[in-house]
Parts: structure tokens; C-alpha cells; sequence
């Protein structure tokens, strides 16, 4: 193609895409004269001028979660959290009672086995690190729960703390976070007969800070920022989500309101866009949603037919920003958010069964999507790009 001059393309039906992109560049590279051609389509370029595209006016790069690694076990929760400058994964196995522990392997570059927590009924291993020390809060739906401490010299965990029984009947959930520089977790309990509590760390362990309500049956605790104040979301099988705002003079958390018309919503999730705020509720029966705050409430931006749905969960890469709505009774669906739309568009179809929980790692200058299966295989996949122009 160096040898031309001159290019005569009229009287072709050319479709202005990725797989034109070559030809632009080219067209910006040649001293060739190549005559004035017009695009067919697509309909963001049609009937303008393809001397005009510059290669910057095609977005050709786009993404794929592609099967990379799967876990040989079942599986209810699932978290990433760097130690020691090195990247971890735990696993909750309620069958087998256990957190299981994963590690980068970055020579044979899949995720190995690090050690493990033996318990008996295990539904969350919730790990945080306070101080360069690691914890891991194990909830169990039978015989009490626990916290655990990695023991550097020895190189294992030891429990060195048990959570109050009769408070924390029927764990579901559990959250870390900080405020004003101190340490807390909260645990939302299931039972009719439990209370979802907040714990904080004094320095030598953690004592009960908060109890937040009783009889509610909580299913799941959401710790989030609120136009820069702390708050949580209760999510509970027998009232609307109740929106709780940290109270810097009680050093406590306040009633504040309630999700108006969202009853039976099982889980909440946020992530942010840019400055705005949305969050994503999962409901078992009828639609998960996603809804923005306004300012003065959270507002429904998107419904999303589910059934069967445990799990709809933002997980972000990069300046890529997902949701994931899982289902016990068909394929597991990952939507991407469209700026400007404003909403999430679908994306890609994955094949897990009945998924509970999803985490990103980055590392190696790659990045993996884990995810949790209550009752076939867990299922690690990687997040790759695919320049649709070199198709």
C-alpha cells in the first residue's frame, strides 16, 4: 500500500466501524489522494465524511470475563484483602465448616492454597487489619462466633476472642469499617431473637458497641458514605431497608429513615459514579433495582428482572464500572454502566450455580473476578480487553 497514489473507494457501502479503523489510520498516514467517500453506518457516523474520522473517534476496546481457574469446592462468601504487602483471598464453605485461605501463585500465575480456619456451620469469613495486625471475624450459624488473629511467629491463626451468643443468634452478614480513625464491624443477625450489633476494637479486642435493633430479622448490613457522613443500610425480611446515620456527639448510629416501597429487598451494595451515589438491592422474589441519591433520598434510576437472586453486586475495573445479578434458577448476569445512559446495559452471561458473593483482585497488572457457588464449583474468571479492531 506504500506504492499508491491515488485511491478511488466511491460506489462502496462502507460501515464506518471497528473494523474500518485500519483504514482511517491509514488514510492519516499516506500521502496517497484518496478520494471524498461517505459512511453507510453505523448510525452515529452515517452520511458523514470518512476522510473526516480521525482514529480517536472509534471505541474499540472492550472487555470479556473469561473462565480462568475453577475451585474444586462450594462456597457462600467471598473476600480479597492485602497482608504483609501480599494479596489474599478467604472463602467461607458452610459444608465443610471452614474459611479457606487462597494466595497468588505468580509463578505457575494461579491461586493456591494458604491455610485455612476450621469451624463447623461457617456462613461469612470477614477479614481486617488493624495496626498490621490480621483478624478474621468467623460467623457461624451454629455454635457461637468467633475472631481469630493471625499469629506471625507461629504462622497460623489463633481464636482469641468469642462474639456474645446472645446477641448474635443467626449471623447473615458482616461489614468493616472506620470512623474517625477508630475500627468497627458490625454483624446483621437473622434470627427472630438476635440483634444486629455493632462491635469496636479498644485496642485489645472488641466489645459491643451498639445494639441496633431487635425482631427484624436483618439479612444484610451496608456500610457507606452519605454527602460525607457514615451510615449503614439494614436490608431485612420483615421491613423496608432502614437508612442509619453516625452521630458524632453519641458516638452512635441514629435512625434516620427508611427506603420507601421496598419491602423483601435481601442484600444492599453501593458504588459510586464519579460524585453520585447509587446503590444496588437485591430481592429473591420480584425486581432488584438500582437507585441514586438525590440528596435527600435514594431515587429508582433501573429495574432488573430478577428471581431466584441472592446477590446483585457493583464491582468496579479500572474506569469500567459492573453489576452482577446472580440467580439460583438461571445464568448469572453482568450489566456494565453506560455514562451516558445513565443506567446499566447487559453485558455478559456467566454460568454459575446459585452465586453468593463476588470480589475483584488486582494483581500482576491483571485482574480476577472470584465468585462464590453455594452449590457447584467456585469460579475464578479474568478480566481481559479485546480490541474489536484487530478482529
Amino acid at each position: 500500500m506504500d506504492a499508491l497514489v491515488k485511491v478511488d473507494l466511491k460506489g462502496n457501502n462502507l460501515e464506518c466501524d471497528c473494523k474500518l479503523k485500519w483504514l482511517v489510520e491509514w488514510m492519516h498516514t499516506t500521502n496517497a489522494m484518496v478520494d471524498q467517500i461517505l459512511c453507510s453506518g453505523p448510525p452515529l457516523f452515517q452520511g458523514k465524511l470518512i476522510n473526516d474520522l480521525v482514529p480517536g473517534s472509534f471505541d474499540c476496546i472492550t472487555a470479556e470475563f473469561a473462565s480462568y481457574q475453577p475451585l474444586m469446592f462450594e462456597s457462600i462468601s467471598v473476600e480479597s484483602f492485602t497482608f504483609g504487602m501480599d494479596t489474599f483471598v478467604v472463602f467461607a464453605q458452610p459444608f465443610t465448616g471452614m474459611c479457606s485461605f487462597l494466595e497468588w501463585d505468580h509463578v505457575e500465575t494461579v491461586f493456591r492454597t494458604y491455610d485455612s480456619i476450621q469451624s463447623t456451620s461457617t456462613v461469612v469469613c470477614k477479614p481486617m487489619v488493624i495496626d498490621n495486625q490480621l483478624f478474621i471475624f468467623v460467623a457461624q450459624l451454629f455454635g457461637g462466633s468467633h475472631i481469630y488473629k493471625r499469629d506471625i511467629s507461629a504462622n497460623k491463626f489463633i481464636k482469641i476472642q468469642d462474639i456474645d451468643i446472645l446477641k448474635i443468634r443467626k449471623p447473615n452478614d458482616i461489614e468493616t469499617f472506620l470512623i474517625d480513625g477508630e475500627s468497627f464491624f458490625v454483624i446483621a443477625d437473622s434470627s427472630k431473637a438476635g440483634s444486629t450489633t455493632v462491635y469496636k476494637w479498644n485496642g485489645y479486642g472488641f466489645y459491643s458497641h451498639q445494639s441496633l435493633h431487635l425482631w427484624y430479622r436483618d439479612t444484610d448490613v451496608e456500610y457507606l458514605e452519605i454527602s460525607g457522613k457514615p451510615h449503614l443500610i439494614l436490608a431485612s425480611s420483615s421491613q423496608r431497608p432502614v437508612i442509619y446515620q453516625w452521630s458524632k456527639s453519641l458516638k452512635q448510629f441514629d435512625r434516620r429513615t427508611d427506603i420507601p416501597e421496598m419491602e423483601d429487598v435481601y442484600a444492599v451494595k453501593h458504588f459510586k459514579v464519579k460524585s453520585d451515589l447509587f446503590i444496588c438491592l437485591t430481592r429473591f422474589i420480584g425486581d432488584s433495582k438500582v437507585m441514586r441519591w438525590d440528596g435527600a433520598m435514594f431515587k429508582e434510576v433501573q429495574t432488573m428482572p430478577s428471581r431466584g437472586s441472592m446477590v446483585f453486586q457493583p464491582v468496579s475495573i479500572g474506569n469500567w464500572q459492573y453489576a452482577i445479578l446472580g440467580s439460583d434458577y438461571s445464568l448469572t448476569q453482568i450489566y456494565q454502566w453506560d455514562l451516558k445512559r445513565g443506567q446499566f446495559v447487559h453485558f455478559q452471561d456467566l454460568n454459575i450455580q446459585a452465586p453468593r458473593a463476588f470480589t475483584v483482585v488486582s494483581i500482576d497488572n491483571r485482574e480476577f473476578l472470584l465468585a462464590s457457588s453455594f452449590r457447584g464449583k467456585t469460579q475464578i474468571y479474568e478480566h481481559i480487553m479485546i480490541d474489536l479492531s484487530n478482529n
